[in-house]
C-alpha cells in the first residue's frame, strides 16, 4: 500500500494508475496534510457472461425470423380489438 500526498498524486496520476494496472500496487492512499482522504484501487468489471441465459431459458423464444414473426397476426388483432373498445394508450 503506497501513500502519497495530494500534490504528488496530481502530478503523478498516470504513473500511479499504471502501477495499479500492472499489479505493482494493490491500492494507493492519497493524503492531505498527512491525513488519508482517498483510496485509489484498480477497477474490476463484474463478470456478466451468460447472465441472462437462465432468465430466458424457460420463455420458449423463437430462434428463427419466421418463428418470431408468426405471432404478428395475433398481436395485430389484439391492437385492433383494443382500438375498437375505445381504449386509449
Amino acid at each position: 500500500m503506497l501513500t502519497v500526498n495530494m500534490h504528488d498524486a496530481k502530478s503523478k496520476l498516470s504513473s500511479l494508475v499504471e502501477r495499479l494496472e500492472v499489479g505493482q500496487e494493490s491500492e494507493v492512499i492519497i493524503a492531505r496534510n498527512g491525513t488519508p482522504v482517498a483510496r485509489l484501487v484498480p477497477f474490476s468489471a463484474p463478470q456478466r457472461v451468460g447472465a441472462a441465459r437462465h432468465l430466458l431459458a424457460g420463455l420458449d423464444i423463437p430462434t428463427t425470423l419466421e418463428g418470431f414473426n408468426a405471432g404478428d397476426a395475433a398481436i395485430a388483432a389484439d391492437f385492433e380489438a383494443s382500438a375498437g373498445a375505445g381504449l386509449v394508450p
